[in-house]
């Protein structure tokens, strides 16, 4: 499970949220209650809109023939983010203020959308050349540029 092989890890509370949510949903039953009041206890407002993302649909993973995993993401404000699940990273301004300057916050709600739409399995796939995915990249860190 995509849970399980992340390279850099999560606090342990979180990883074990996150396995037992994987869990729940690997036996077709929905989350229980008690995982999305955790999730909410951990990621406050945070979790709700991720799982909003989640529920839209919003969560797409880019792969290309060399391995290379990207996945974009639609927020809620209509522009589309990068995340990194392998190093826990976001393209999104609220990653960059919340999570790496004030760390207050663990993650933003587009990359926790991510690791949840792995867990419920609801992720789209798109399969791209490693050109189209190179572009996908330089498109983004164009975008922050301006």
């Amino acid at each position: 499970m995509a849970v399980a092989a992340r390279a850099l890890t999560l606090p342990a509370v979180v990883e074990e949220l996150l396995s037992e949510m994987a869990e729940a949903a690997r036996d077709g039953a929905p989350i229980p209650d008690e995982h999305l009041l955790s999730l909410k206890f951990v990621f406050g407002s945070s979790a709700v809109q991720a799982l909003d993302l989640v529920d839209r649909q919003s969560i797409t993973l880019l792969s290309s023939p060399s391995g290379r995993r990207v996945y974009q993401v639609l927020g809620s404000s209509g522009r589309t983010y990068v995340c990194l699940a392998s190093c826990h990273y976001c393209s999104c301004p609220a990653f960059a203020f919340s999570v790496l300057r004030k760390s207050d916050s663990l993650l933003c709600k587009h990359l926790l959308a991510v690791y949840l739409s792995q867990v419920m399995r609801t992720c789209q796939q798109l399969s791209v050349s490693d050109k189209q995915l190179t572009d996908v990249l330089l498109m983004e860190k164009t975008q922050e540029a301006s």
